[in-house]
């Protein structure tokens, strides 16, 4: 993890901590490494609920409630994919039926091939709070490993920013 990740996470969680929120972790091309990114920060746990690494599409659908005619009708790597990703977090990661204040997702193609119509490097970050929604569209160069860290990079600056 570079000392940027590190310290983004780092600011991110003590940010949330001193509003009182908590944070689901919703990750598809990053395949659990941004939750990792937060759970390397010591105390993590008292703001970090947990996260969903749903790879396969089906698992948008049946774990995070992504709608199964979007999935058909658009792919996995959809800006509005990665809202519902975001929101779907939110209600997983609710406790005694309160939902987590902040939803974050990744959806994206790391390579080596497009997919869903979409080119390698296609990257979508979605932030959901309880005061707004935020989607960004990244197109990152690489490879696999490359992108995926700067996925993680970026998200973690988005969030950090919509805080």
């Amino acid at each position: 993890m570079t000392p940027d990740v590190s310290a983004d996470a780092s600011e991110v969680l003590a940010t949330l901590r001193s509003r009182g929120w908590r944070l689901g972790v919703a990750e598809s091309l990053t395949g659990g490494a941004l939750a990792s990114a937060f759970v390397s920060i010591p105390g993590a746990s008292d703001v970090l609920r947990g996260g969903i690494v749903a790879y396969a599409t089906d698992l948008k659908a049946s774990l995070l409630g992504v709608d199964t005619a979007l999935l058909h009708r658009a792919g996995a790597v959809h800006p509005e994919v990665a809202v519902q990703m975001a929101r779907g977090i939110r209600v997983a990661t609710a406790h005694d039926g309160v939902l987590a204040e902040v939803g974050i997702a990744t959806t994206g193609v790391a390579g080596p091939d497009p997919q869903d119509g979409a080119p390698v490097g296609r990257v979508y970050v979605a932030v959901v709070t309880p005061e707004r929604e935020a989607v960004t569209e990244l197109q990152l160069a690489g490879g696999r490993a490359a992108i995926r860290a700067e996925a993680v990079a970026a998200a973690l600056e988005m969030l950090r920013v919509s805080l």
